[in-house]
């Protein structure tokens, strides 16, 4: 969709009252999204001050999340499964008022165990629960790529799909219970695995001498790159590590796959090798970068010093 709505699209999307809970670096990419295209929205996070900016551009800034309880639909995106509970159906949560919204759309990556107790807990106060994690980083936010995978109730989905699909490229509806929470963390432990392979391939064409800018040039197109591969191509040619997604958050996601894994006898050989290398580098020192620095540690496992080659390199996330 557009970033800019039409008129008659954006007086749609102002009928409702949409509440946004958890303004992080995601949380803040994809509420301007919406403020944008006209919401009509009020926002939450527990330090006030990272929400605020939003309110120079529209929002509402409440002081708690109770505050919420009269939205149409309230959006949460936090930082892991007991943050969510805190939110939504704990003491204080946006369901433990008097007013309760009728939807609750969480976007937050979590294991399918938590996200059946979310249903089941706001089910009985009245309130569908969708799951609806996301694929991307504030700049794939803001170049319009994101991608929303989704579950829950089907009648629930079709009344946030015109919010969903503000937040960039592509929503997919998985089914009607907690299946988006598989496919999210199935996700990530292909992302950790092919940045590690990204890694080690870097690794030993380096030991031959060849520069990561030429062989990702032309790694990103062939058959094997992707918009992955491509977008991450900068850090590992410069060596940009600012964090997107870091060690500890790709560790968290390797572990809910894994006992995933185990609960369904689906033997993840891959996942167990990378998530041992993710443990190995946040002992290291490696943990508060960005899981890019991979690279680094690939490099220095094969007794090679990195540096930074400055090339000027596209990452393919062109404005949508």
């Amino acid at each position: 969709m557009s970033d800019v709505a039409a008129p008659e699209v954006r007086s749609e999307l102002g009928a409702r009252k949409i509440g946004w809970i958890g303004i992080g670096r995601m949380g803040y990419a994809i509420a301007t999204r919406l403020l944008d295209a006209g919401v009509d929205l009020a926002v939450y996070n527990r330090t006030r001050s990272k929400a605020e900016p939003l309110g120079d551009l529209g929002a509402t800034v409440v002081d708690g999340v109770t505050d919420l309880g009269d939205c149409d639909i309230v959006f949460t995106m936090v930082g892991g499964p007991q943050d969510v509970l805190d939110v939504t159906v704990e003491d204080g949560g946006v369901l433990s008022g008097e007013r309760r919204p009728p939807i609750i759309v969480d976007a937050t990556t979590i294991d399918p165990t938590t996200s059946a107790e979310l249903s089941a807990r706001a089910a009985e106060r009245g309130t569908a629960v969708l799951a609806s994690p996301v694929s991307g980083n504030p700049k794939v936010v803001a170049s319009g790529n994101l991608t929303v995978v989704c579950s829950g109730p089907k009648d629930a989905y079709e009344t946030a799909l015109p919010y969903l699909d503000l937040f960039g490229k592509k929503v997919t509806y998985v089914g009607e219970g907690d299946e988006a929470r598989l496919v999210k963390i199935c996700h990530n432990l292909m992302l950790g695995i092919v940045a590690q392979t990204m890694a080690e391939t870097c690794a030993l064409v380096g030991k031959a001498g060849v520069s990561r800018h030429d062989y990702l040039e032309f790694l990103n197109d062939s058959v094997m790159g992707s918009v992955f591969t491509r977008y991450k191509t900068p850090a590992y040619v410069n060596l940009d590590y600012r964090p997107t997604f870091t060690w500890p958050l790709l560790r968290k996601d390797f572990e809910l796959g894994l006992r995933a894994g185990r609960e369904m006898e689906v033997p993840l050989p891959a996942s167990a090798l990378v998530h041992q290398i993710v443990c190995e580098g946040i002992g290291r020192g490696f943990g508060e970068l960005d899981f890019a620095a991979l690279l680094t540690k690939s490099y220095e496992d094969s007794g090679m010093d990195i540096t930074a080659e400055n090339r000027d390199v596209d990452d393919g996330l062109g404005p949508r």
